[in-house]
Order: structure tokens, then C-alpha cells, then sequence
């Protein structure tokens, strides 16, 4: 019975730690780049386009190796200046949307999101510092009413090569591989990462496409995500799809 009661507190013990370290700061750097209205750029290299620019109301990040090849793009920090005298103890919520490397940071945020650090009247003086100490953790994305879309980009060719990016990526997990049903060989067939958040395929399965995802989240756990012809037969390249699929 005493052995029993022992594995039932470590048991508990283990899991408040690992929940107490999945929820902890780390220590790092920060900056800003500059846009006309301070948010963010069309040009990320997660390939979201204007979705980049105008998503979380502009407070959006790049991040160096936190991007992990691609992987990354879409996850949600928070992010906190470490200045006391300069800046609130909330910090801001940012969307990684980009790959950029600075003075060993971490992250370089959006003007719009850099000034959200800041105590009222004070973001010009953080501003003038140019990199400032951080902390920052995961956490999970939000996006209310908002379900996951599927947008062709530009440079897909019907019906010959498809490319896709996936965007209102909710929760805390990361995407790490797509495939499509191919019906004529009745199996799965996967997508390529062509980079960021962008996948593509050469003669893609003809007529509505299924689809599934595998999602890993942070204990390492990687689980399918299965969606019913969420592209259609006819799609465009430009148009945007919805799944009626909200991941959480």
C-alpha cells in the first residue's frame, strides 16, 4: 500500500513539473523591423502573402531557430520585455509568420507588436534600444469563428502541380506532414514542404480532395487530422478553400 501511495505522488509530481516546465519562460533577445503602418510583411518566407501582413492585427514575428525548416510558421509566443522601468508585465501575443536572424534574437517583431511591450508614453524609449532582453513561451493560437484554410497560391497550375498553404492554424501544435487520398491506388500520398507553410504536389488527385494532417504537439505525441473534400474538383489558384475544421 505505502509503494502504492509513493507512485501515486511521484506520478503527480511528474506531471506538475512537466506542466510547470511546458508553461516556463526562456530568456532571450528581441528586436523590430520597420513598414509603413508597422505591421507585418506579404513577402514572409512562411509564404502567407498578405495573410501575414494584416493576421493577429499585424502583431506578427520572424524568428531564426524557432522557424525548425518551416515548421514553426503559424505558432503563437508570448513574448515579454524584461525592462521593468519600460515595459508592462503582459507582453504581447505574436504569430510567427517569417524566417529572420539579428543580434542573437530570438525573435523581431513587428513595430506594432515591439510597442506593445511598452508601458504607456514609453515605446519610443524601447524603441530606441533597438534589442532588448526577452522572455518568451508557446502558446496556443486563437482564432474565434475562424476555421482552417486551405489557399492555392499563385503559382499552381490546374489540374498539373498544386501548392497549398494552410493558415488560422489554432491551437499548440505543429503541422508536420500532409497527404492526400489517392483514390486510383486507394491510399495515401504525401505532400512536399516546398517551404514555410506551403506544400505542393505534382498531378494532384482528381475530382474533391481528402486530406489528412499529422499534428505533433509539444510532448512529442503526433496524431492525424483526417478532412473531407476540402479542395474542390475545379479549384483556382488564388482562391482560398474552408475546411469547417478548427484545430485546437
Amino acid at each position: 500500500m505505502a509503494n502504492f501511495v509513493i507512485c501515486i505522488l511521484l506520478t503527480i509530481l511528474f506531471c506538475t513539473t512537466l506542466a510547470t516546465c511546458q508553461n516556463s519562460f526562456t530568456y532571450s533577445r528581441a528586436s523590430f523591423y520597420g513598414s509603413p503602418v508597422g505591421s507585418g510583411t506579404s513577402s514572409g518566407a512562411c509564404g502567407y502573402g498578405d495573410f501575414g501582413r494584416d493576421i493577429n492585427g499585424g502583431v506578427v514575428s520572424a524568428v531564426s531557430r524557432l522557424y525548425r525548416n518551416g515548421g514553426g510558421c503559424g505558432a503563437c509566443y508570448q513574448v515579454r520585455c524584461r525592462y521593468p522601468q519600460l515595459c508592462n508585465d503582459k507582453g504581447v501575443r505574436v504569430v510567427v509568420t517569417d524566417h529572420g536572424e539579428g543580434d542573437n534574437t530570438d525573435f523581431i517583431l513587428s513595430a506594432r507588436g515591439f510597442v506593445k511591450l511598452a508601458h504607456p508614453n514609453m515605446a519610443a524609449h524601447l524603441m530606441a534600444y533597438g534589442t532588448i532582453d526577452i522572455e518568451y513561451r508557446r502558446i496556443s493560437c486563437q482564432y474565434p469563428g475562424n476555421n482552417l484554410i486551405f489557399r492555392v497560391t499563385e503559382n499552381s497550375k490546374y489540374p498539373d502541380y498544386l501548392a497549398l498553404v494552410i493558415l488560422n492554424q489554432g491551437g499548440k501544435k505543429d503541422i508536420t506532414a500532409v497527404e492526400l487520398w489517392q483514390e486510383d491506388h486507394k491510399e495515401w500520398r504525401g505532400m512536399r514542404r516546398a517551404y514555410g507553410a506551403v506544400w505542393d504536389t505534382v498531378n494532384p488527385p482528381k475530382g474533391p480532395m481528402n486530406m489528412r494532417l499529422q499534428v505533433s504537439g509539444d510532448d512529442g505525441a503526433q496524431n492525424w487530422v483526417q478532412l473531407t473534400a476540402v479542395v474542390p474538383n475545379d479549384w483556382k489558384a488564388g482562391v482560398s478553400y474552408d475546411s469547417d475544421v478548427q484545430l485546437t
